[in-house]
C-alpha cells in the first residue's frame, strides 16, 4: 500500500528500524529524529478559524530543520529578502568546483575536515586569482553553497560560488572589471587557471591537515595512514585534471536572486521528487546529466535511500553557506557602501529589519499571497483559537 510521498512519511514508516539495524553519529539521528516529527502534533501547533464562515483548519509546527524538505520556504524567503537588498547593478558569474571521486571516500569519513578545506581552496583560489592585475586586480565578492549530493543521492561534494563580476581596485581608488570580460569573451577567468589553482591550493591544505594528524583513516581509507599509500594518492591526485567551470554571467540581478532562491536552501532531495514509496521500495525521479539531461526514474530499497540521504546530513554548526571578499560578514555594509560609491549608483533601498519580517509577511511581500486569507471562503481572514502544545521529547 502506497503512503503519502514525503521524506517525513518515509521516516515515520522506516527510520525506527534503521536506527535499530545501523550506527549513526549523533548529528544524523537528531536530522532524522526532526524530519519525523516535522508538521505532527508531536512538535505542537495551533487552529485557526475563520471570521466569516467559521471554517477551521488544524496547523501543527515545523521542524525547522536545514536538512527537511518541508521547511526551507522561509529560510529561504527571509535569505532572499536579505540578499536582494546587497545586489550590485553588474554582471554575476557561477563558479562550481568539484572534488575527485578519489576523494569521496575520505570526505564521507572527515566531512567536516574536508569540507573547511573545500571553502578555503576555492574562495583563496577565486580572491587571489581577482587580486592579479593580470586578471583584474581587485576584490571581488563571493556567496559560496555546499552541495554534496549527486541526483542520484550519492556523495558528490562541490561549491557552488556567486562571484561579483568586477570589484575594488587593489588599491581602492576605482572599481575594477575583469580583463577578459567583452562582449566576444564573457567568461570570468579561464576555468584552466581556475582549476589549475584550485588543485594545488587544496591539496597543499589537504597534505598539511595529514600531517597533522586532522584525518581519521577507518574502513576501506584504513591504508592510506601509511605515508606511502597517501603520497601515492597525492600523486594521482595532482596528475588527473579537476573538475571546475565557469558558467556566463547572469541576465541580471533578477536572475541573480532566482538562482540563490533555488541553490542555497537546497536539500539533498525534495518531496517532488518522490514518486513512490511501497513495499520496501523508494522510487524517485532524476536527471541524468550525462546524457542530455533526461529525466529518468530509480528505485531502491528504503534502507539504501535513507543511507543515501544520510550521507548529505553536515555535522553538527557547520556552515554551509559562507561569504568572502566585498560579501564577507565583517564590514559587509560598509564594503558595499563604497563599491555604490564607485559605481556611481544610489544606495539600495534600506532592508527593514528581518526580525519583524514572519514568513506570512514575506510571502505577501515576495508572491502577492496571503497566508491569513481563508482557504475556504477566500474572503474571511483566520484568527488563532487554540494553541496546541508539544508532546516529543529526545530522539530515540
Amino acid at each position: 500500500m502506497s503512503r503519502a510521498l514525503t521524506l517525513n512519511a518515509i521516516f515515520q514508516d522506516a527510520g525506527h528500524i534503521y536506527r535499530k539495524t545501523h550506527r549513526l553519529p549523533g548529528f544524523q539521528r537528531k536530522a532524522m529524529h526532526a524530519i519525523e516529527k516535522c508538521r505532527t502534533s508531536a512538535l505542537g501547533g495551533h487552529v485557526d478559524r475563520c471570521d466569516q464562515c467559521g471554517h477551521e483548519q488544524v496547523q501543527y509546527n515545523s521542524c525547522r530543520n536545514r536538512h527537511c524538505p518541508s521547511c526551507q520556504g522561509s529560510a529561504r524567503a527571509s535569505w532572499v529578502h536579505a540578499r536582494e537588498q546587497e545586489l550590485l547593478p553588474i554582471p554575476y558569474f557561477h563558479v562550481v568546483f568539484t572534488l575527485p571521486d578519489e576523494l569521496r571516500p575520505i570526505v564521507l569519513v572527515n566531512q567536516r575536515e574536508i569540507y573547511k578545506l573545500l571553502f578555503k581552496a576555492a574562495s583563496e583560489t577565486l580572491l587571489v586569482l581577482c587580486r592579479d592585475d593580470r586578471h583584474m586586480g581587485g576584490q571581488i565578492g563571493i556567496i559560496a553553497v555546499l552541495h554534496t549530493w549527486g541526483q542520484t543521492l550519492i556523495d558528490h561534494p562541490h561549491l557552488h560560488c556567486i562571484v561579483t563580476g568586477g570589484g575594488i581596485a587593489n588599491d581602492g581608488s576605482r572599481w575594477v572589471k575583469p580583463k577578459k570580460l567583452t562582449a566576444k569573451r564573457d567568461f570570468f577567468i579561464h576555468v584552466n587557471v581556475i582549476s589549475d589553482l584550485f588543485k594545488k591550493k587544496f591539496l597543499h591544505y589537504f597534505k598539511r591537515a595529514y600531517r597533522a594528524g586532522a584525518f581519521k583513516w577507518i574502513g576501506r581509507i584504513q591504508h592510506l595512514q601509511t605515508k606511502r599509500s597517501f603520497q601515492q594518492l597525492i600523486d594521482t591526485l595532482y596528475e588527473k585534471r579537476w573538475v571546475s567551470y565557469c558558467k556566463q554571467p547572469f541576465g541580471g540581478p533578477e536572475q541573480v536572486i532566482r538562482y540563490l532562491g533555488r541553490y542555497t536552501h537546497r536539500v539533498a532531495i525534495s518531496n517532488q521528487r518522490i514518486l513512490s514509496y511501497a513495499n520496501g521500495q523508494v522510487t524517485f525521479r532524476w536527471k541524468d546529466y550525462r546524457d542530455q539531461s533526461k529525466t529518468k526514474i530509480m528505485t531502491v530499497a528504503v534502507d539504501e535511500f535513507i543511507r543515501r540521504f544520510l550521507l548529505h546530513i553536515l555535522p553538527a554548526n557547520f556552515y554551509r553557506i559562507r561569504y568572502y571578499g566585498l560579501l564577507a560578514n565583517r564590514n559587509r555594509k560598509a564594503r558595499l557602501s563604497r563599491c555604490r560609491e564607485l559605481l556611481g549608483v544610489l544606495e539600495s533601498i534600506a532592508s527593514r529589519e528581518l526580525s519583524s519580517h514572519t514568513f506570512d509577511v514575506l510571502l505577501l511581500e515576495l508572491c502577492g499571497l496571503d497566508a491569513w486569507r481563508c482557504p475556504e471562503c477566500k474572503t474571511g481572514k483566520m484568527y488563532r483559537v487554540k494553541t496546541i502544545e508539544r508532546t516529543t521529547g529526545l530522539p530515540p
